[in-house]
């Protein structure tokens, strides 16, 4: 009997391309389902724990009761990108369930929606665009991003990315990671030696680190968001957070809704405290019709495609579909292994 996988990410589905063609040649038999997939609706595929040995996943919720209803069977997650924070990792290694990711596939897409969001939020780029096909034109004034500090709150690779393209639009950058090492020293030294060229003199860009996260806040025109979600900074944005900003800041949020209290949020905006919020990341997914953030002006939100582009698609596509296979195949898969050695 062939290996049977449920695969939920829509992007994957969606996308043609190498990775689906290496799935389907892998023999394995394959179930598809539009995710992201709640825990009724994950519980509904699985049935009796009989039905999968695997599942290639994006933001489905495989808590305990999920992971628990996929025995016996159940072999593998195979997550599509990187962040974990949807699947209970505890759980899956007590029941001996492997669980994988993508990381280093996707840094580059989501890096450039994030400035895309910047860019879209400090030119007003939907608001006029709209009024244009209105038959109006009325210009609106924006912001440049060159001369101004950006604020970087996380430094793994799209934080690094971000502070390098950051650096080439001619903005000063700080960044604040909750632990530091040699390597992030290193890093901040060579952009420092990159961008001190003559080439970049009209605006002279600079990096440095943040030691802790109220050294950077009250220091930043612009905030962006690439940390990982954990238990621990669950509305790492809060209230008080938004307090130290400086007023009129602006934040982009591409890496966990969950990361930012949105109705504190909600109300930065109304006051004038945060000038606008753009965001690919809602907390929950899908949007709510009661989610505080919409109808908010200045808030610009996409429906989490940071790394929905045909490129990076088939690049974590891959990977996600090579972890799969190996893992099912009792080797250890050539991405990380995360849980379940």
């Amino acid at each position: 009997m062939p290996f049977s996988v449920l695969v939920s990410t829509s992007s994957f589905i969606d996308t043609p391309g190498a990775h689906v063609k290496k799935l389907l040649d892998s023999g394995v038999e394959v179930v598809k389902a539009r995710g992201p997939l709640n825990e009724e609706q994950l519980l509904s595929y699985i049935g009796d724990g009989n039905k999968f040995d695997a599942f290639l996943c994006g933001e489905d919720d495989f808590n305990a009761r999920v992971l628990q209803a996929a025995r016996p069977r159940i072999k593998v997650i195979s997550k599509y990108g990187v962040g974990l924070d949807k699947i209970d990792l505890a759980e899956a290694e007590k029941l001996g369930i492997r669980v994988t990711n993508t990381p280093g596939v996707n840094h580059t897409t989501v890096t450039e929606l994030t400035f895309g969001l910047l860019l879209s939020l400090t030119r007003s780029i939907p608001e006029q665009n709209a009024l244009v096909h209105k038959g109006e034109w009325r210009r609106q004034t924006g912001r440049e991003l060159a001369g101004k500090t950006l604020g970087i709150l996380g430094f793994g690779r799209v934080g690094k990315e971000v502070a390098k393209r950051a650096m080439a639009f001619g903005m000063h950058v700080k960044v604040f990671n909750t632990s530091w090492s040699p390597q992030h020293t290193a890093y901040l030294d060579h952009l420092t030696k990159v961008f001190g060229d003559s080439l970049f003199q009209e605006y002279p860009p600079a990096v440095s680190r943040a030691p802790r996260d109220e050294d950077l806040f009250p220091h930043v025109d612009f905030l962006s968001i690439h940390m990982s979600l954990t238990r621990d900074n669950q509305h790492f944005i809060n209230r008080r957070r938004l307090s130290m900003c400086r007023r009129g800041v602006y934040i982009v949020n591409v890496s966990r809704g969950a990361l930012v209290d949105q109705r504190a949020m909600a109300d930065a905006l109304r006051s004038g405290q945060v000038a606008g919020y753009g965001a690919d990341v809602l907390d929950p997914e899908p949007v709510q019709p009661d989610n505080p953030l919409i109808g908010v002006p200045n808030v610009h939100l996409t429906p989490h495609v940071g790394s929905r582009t045909y490129e990076s698609v088939v690049r974590q596509g891959s990977a996600a579909v090579m972890n799969l296979i190996e893992a099912l195949g009792g080797a250890a898969p050539s991405k990380q292994l995360v849980q379940g050695r």
